[in-house]
């Protein structure tokens, strides 16, 4: 197999402005400098003229390099924000739902120095950036490969169901069908050469060229999260109703002896459990506060977030019902209760009852219920609610989250990950905390 190149969706707008720093080629026509290109009725409006796709090739793919102005980062989280980004490759111009988008056609290991980059610190230990170099290389191209399966055989992913009394629905990249992956956090943050790569980053990409996980010799879709709040997530309680042998219940410790400390993980599905283990704040490799790993694995923006193993947010009642009527766009009146109905392997919900004056309905997966609770993003669905100052009518005048962990707790925790190379873990034994019985195999020299 040959090194594949990756399509990556970076700007989603009706006019988009970039700046060839090189000479390009479309066509055959060498161009170079500041570019526009508009939406136009349907089609690309560019020097005049109309077209229905563009394409810009580098002439030298491993140095030239082109810039998109007021790329936005973050999208819908709390630190979003607008940057000028670059990047090395082609440049694609589609038509997309009534705006155009641009896509960056890149080398898989090229795609992967930024990835690394973009995600984590470049002052992060080297195992743990061999271990990151692993699993994105490997979630990308589960990824490829299922958009390709999906294409083929027409499948059915459908991300929503509804009835009267429940409304669930997951978010995958599914969502994207003209290219491979976006560049936000919804798929990997891909920022370009933007952040520049160290020599430790470009160390570990060479270091594990063409290295994958795998699993029943198909690459793992190889999830991961900030902080898993010291249980792993099962994949089946974020998305589709699928279960992964390497996605599995487990605790985020092992004991002295190397192995895995299951025997302490209470069942968490249980609300009993789920309730004590999120009010206290059990031993875990990514229960740290040490500012040292933490700068390894959270950039200057992520940094912005401190608390994140255990945290709590308080709502008013008015604060709350008119925060889930905007993000829902339900109005339920006045907010009686939020009941927990199911919980996953790490305690996060993924059914949680809103109980209102005027509406009642049960909501989920996890990222639904993270994004209706919360201005931008819930940290995680594990959480518990106390109620205060409750009216003679019952209705609460405040409510409290206490909750656990970032992110969905699925795969890979990177705060606990780059705690376990501290302490002297090498790569493929972090790899095989988190991905339970996989393999690392090597798909390409």
């Amino acid at each position: 197999m040959k090194e594949p190149k990756v399509h990556v969706g970076i700007l989603f707008e009706p006019q988009i402005e970039f700046v060839l720093l090189n000479t390009y080629l479309i066509d055959g026509t060498e161009i170079s400098g500041k570019q526009v290109v508009t939406y136009d009725e349907g089609k690309i409006l560019w020097n005049g003229r109309r077209y229905e796709e563009l394409l810009f090739e580098p002439r030298h793919e491993q140095t030239d390099a082109f810039e998109l102005l007021d790329v936005t980062i973050g999208i819908n989280f709390h630190w979003e924000r607008k940057e000028d980004q670059r990047f090395l490759g082609a440049l694609k111009i589609i038509v997309e739902n009534g705006k155009l988008t641009g896509i960056n056609v890149i080398r898989v290991e090229d795609y992967l120095t930024s990835v690394i980059s973009s995600e984590m610190s470049a002052t992060a230990s080297l195992e743990l950036l061999k271990a990151h170099a692993v699993i994105s290389r490997s979630w990308l191209l589960a990824q490829i490969q299922k958009n390709k399966e999906i294409t083929e055989t027409h499948a059915d992913y459908s991300a929503f169901t509804q009835t009267e009394e429940e409304l669930i629905r997951w978010y995958d990249r599914e969502d994207h069908t003209r290219f491979d992956v976006c560049a936000d956090d919804h798929c990997q943050r891909y920022q370009g050469i933007t952040r520049a790569s160290t020599d430790i980053v470009k160390q570990a990409i060479a270091a594990t060229r063409g290295q994958v996980l795998t699993s029943d010799g198909k690459i793992c879709d190889a999830r991961f999260s900030k902080c898993c709040g010291g249980a792993f997530e099962e994949f089946q309680y974020c998305w589709e109703d699928i279960k992964y042998p390497y996605l599995a219940k487990q605790r985020d410790y092992r004991t002295e002896n190397g192995k895995a400390d299951n025997g302490t993980l209470p069942d968490l599905t249980r609300e009993v459990e789920a309730d004590r283990w999120i009010r206290t704040s059990p031993k875990a490799f990514c229960n740290t506060t040490d500012k040292k790993i933490l700068s390894q694995v959270l950039n200057n923006y992520d940094q912005e977030t401190t608390d994140f193993y255990r945290w709590k947010v308080e709502y008013t009642q008015d604060e709350l019902s008119k925060l889930i009527k905007e993000r829902s766009g339900i109005d339920y009146g006045q907010i009686i209760d939020l009941i927990p109905v199911a919980r996953g392997t790490s305690a996060r919900l993924w059914k949680l009852k809103i109980v209102g004056s005027q509406r009642t309905l049960t909501i989920g997966k996890e990222l639904e219920i993270r994004r209706t609770l919360s201005p931008s993003h819930l940290y995680s669905s594990a959480f518990v609610v106390d109620k205060e100052d409750i009216s003679p009518e019952g209705i609460p005048g405040r409510f409290i989250l206490t909750g656990a962990g970032w992110g969905h707790g699925v795969g890979l925790c990177q705060i606990g990950a780059a705690v376990m190379g501290e302490q002297g873990y090498k790569y493929d034994a972090i790899l095989l905390h988190y991905y339970i019985g996989a393999n690392i195999d090597k798909l390409y020299e």
